[in-house]
């Protein structure tokens, strides 16, 4: 089973790291800066509660008139006071029956008023003549000095909560590249969770030759000081190129673990952001925390995300996010010195559109071709990823290795899960060869589908399929058919699944010619039966205008064209652009002179040999599927098997 992937600490943190040492936590750099806009933001806090208390207080003026004492008398003597409360020679009170303002508009029940030093006019004597209640508490209630300030912080406390929110969401935007608001310190790395076990070259299989040319990084990290005696000095970074899926990734990992360092991991995508400066910023940090954990090893993924090549495309200016980070990835790289031990791993499937600056001596100076596993490679990946799947006794992996060609590791581990999903689906305690067979066919032709066809539709079907499988059986050197079935699948009515019995690494125009017939085998059959061509024969075509444009245009298999590599590998998207005019129309004159040729042969040999393509289409009406050694026997043709030494 493969190990997860390493973790993250962090969202903010564009790479995986394992096998680093936990570092204690550091201050925030900046924190000058910071302490700074506190003094700022106290200061504003100063002011506003200045504002708020004279706000407060002229409210609490506007709410309490105050009257004269000699008004204030009068309403004693009149007996409309109902209640007073006295600190000092201030008065407040409240009176029975509301009176006109004096001083103002409107009328008071409540008022204040100061009673004068001088005044000896027996006061107590007419309150207490008059039934006026002295109270011990103010008639008008004021709010305390705590009631104040927290009323008053309400609008600081706000202002505070606004700040923070800002700076946060700043700094998760601009974390990395910094800004008026302090940089944020990187996540630090982290280690394995208990009882993880890292990836060495025990979980790699089927690519030997590139973990012989990875041995070299692990020597070179655990023993630095035997390169360095030597004046030796290890390839600054390692390029991984390969089709999806061969194991880039997996290697990488293996390196680090085998030599026992810390690995950090990234997809060059994380970088970019939509501000300029996040992407090389965010470099920095990751080269940074490599050097402190050196030996150690950076992992780059889909490196061409922001590797390809500069000068077309660029924004204002001249420069984007994108080159911005490559320029740093490249500086980063220049600044390594012999005695650092920090290696960059990078991987990609598309080597042929990075930067030169990228693939020059001194960066990725080492370029490492990861293929397609062979047939030995194949069992060898199937065993590692069945290790953890109950077998039959009866299961021949070295079987199921031969018909996968072409197949790659993740296809493979894939292969072994859905035959483990069908074995669960089915009640059943171990893997069977069923389960594996039914599992390649559901990888490689897609799932059924329940569709109900009318007869008329399942014979044309049957018809169409027969033909190319019969002449898979005729041509010479042809790939030997395996299964014919009738059952829809994906988006195909019927298939037909030829694979070699060897891994084949070059083709003879023989061969590819073979190719093509027996592609046009099911047009051809639906027109020597039914006179009639239909739609079932898009996937057909489409593959073998592929096949004759390679022969014709790149393969030098044309005399006409000669022996010119006329249109590059992605001829659909450059058609028309890498070509003079002329060779194009001798190109598409040829692949139509070969197309026809194969056309006719194709029809030429169902005509000579209809009884058989009668008897495979009745065959496969009747059962729907048939496979190799039914197919072959039906056609009454000899099957000769041509196995790897």
């Amino acid at each position: 089973m493969t190990n997860p992937a390493p973790p993250r600490k962090s969202p903010d943190q564009p790479w995986r790291t394992e096998g680093a040492p936990e570092e204690p936590p550091k201050p925030p750099p900046g924190g000058r800066r910071l302490r700074g806009g506190w003094w700022r933001l106290a200061l504003t806090a100063l002011v506003v509660y200045l504002i708020a208390n004279l706000v407060l207080s002229y409210l609490d003026e506007e709410t309490e008139p105050t009257i004269s004492y000699t008004e204030f008398s009068k309403q004693v003597d009149t007996g409309n006071v109902k209640k007073i409360y006295a600190k000092g020679n201030a008065i407040q009170g409240q009176l029975k029956k509301a009176r006109d303002d004096p001083e103002g508009d409107g009328t008071y029940t409540k008022f204040k008023t100061e009673r004068p030093t001088f005044a000896d006019d027996g006061l107590w004597q007419d309150l207490t003549r008059h039934d006026v209640t002295v109270t011990a508490e103010p008639v008008v209630q004021h709010r305390s000095f705590l009631a104040n300030l927290l009323i008053s912080l309400a609008p600081m406390l706000l202002l505070v909560a606004v700040w923070i929110f800002i700076a946060r969401r700043m700094r998760a935007g601009l974390g990395g590249a910094g800004g008026m608001l302090g940089r944020k310190a990187p996540p630090k790395p982290v280690e394995l969770e208990p009882g993880e076990q890292r990836t060495t070259f025990a979980d790699v299989a089927g690519i030997d030759e590139v973990e012989g040319e990875l041995n070299d990084v692990v020597d070179f990290l655990k023993n630095p000081d035997a390169y360095r005696r030597m004046g030796a000095k290890m390839p600054r970074g390692v390029l991984l190129a390969g089709p999806p899926g061969t194991g880039k990734t997996l290697l990488a990992r293996a390196v680090a673990g085998e030599a026992g360092v810390p690995f950090f991991s990234a997809s060059a995508s994380e970088f970019i952001e939509m501000i300029v400066g996040v992407g090389a910023s965010r470099v920095r940090e990751l080269f940074a925390e490599a050097r402190k954990v050196a030996p150690s090893i950076i992992f780059i993924d889909e490196i061409d995300t922001i590797g390809r090549a500069r000068g077309g495309g660029a924004g204002v200016g001249g420069h984007d996010e994108r080159e911005q980070t490559l320029n740093q990835i490249l500086t980063e790289m220049d600044g390594f010195s012999g005695s650092e031990g920090v290696i960059v791993i990078a991987a990609t499937n598309r080597a042929d559109v990075l930067d030169p600056a990228l693939t020059r001596p001194g960066r990725f100076d080492r370029v490492v071709q990861v293929s397609p596993p062979d047939r030995g490679g194949r069992e060898a990946i199937l065993r590692i990823h069945t290790r953890g799947i109950p077998l039959a006794d009866d299961v021949d992996l070295a079987q199921v290795a031969r018909t996968t060609p072409g197949m790659t590791g993740a296809e493979l581990a894939n292969l072994a899960n859905e035959a483990a999903l069908l074995a669960v689906k089915r009640d059943q305690r171990q893997v069977t060869p069923a389960d594996l067979s039914d599992a390649l066919e559901k990888v490689q032709l897609g799932a059924e589908r329940a569709l109900v066809m009318p007869y008329e539709e399942r014979r044309r079907t049957a018809y169409h399929e027969s033909g190319h499988a019969l002449l898979g059986m005729l041509q010479p050197g042809a790939d030997p058919v395996r299964k014919i079935t009738i059952v829809p699948r994906g988006r195909a009515l019927g298939v037909t699944l030829s694979t070699p019995d060897a891994d084949k690494y070059a083709y003879t125009e023989e061969y590819l010619r073979g190719r093509i017939i027996g592609a046009l085998g099911g047009m051809a059959a639906e027109q020597v039966v039914y006179g009639v061509i239909t739609t079932g024969s898009e996937s057909d075509l489409e593959q073998v205008t592929r096949i004759a444009r390679g022969m014709v245009s790149r393969w030098g298999m044309s005399e006409r064209v000669g022996r010119l590599s006329a249109l590059p590998g992605d001829a659909q998207q450059a058609y028309g652009l890498a070509a003079a005019p002329q060779t194009l129309d001798a190109i598409d004159e040829e692949m139509r002179r070969v197309v026809d040729e194969c056309y006719e042969e194709a029809r030429r040999a169902l005509r000579d040999h209809r009884g058989q393509l009668d008897a495979l289409a009745e065959a496969l009406l009747e059962r729907e599927t048939l496979e190799e050694a039914d197919a072959y026997r039906i056609a009454g043709i000899v099957r000769t098997t041509k196995d790897e030494p």
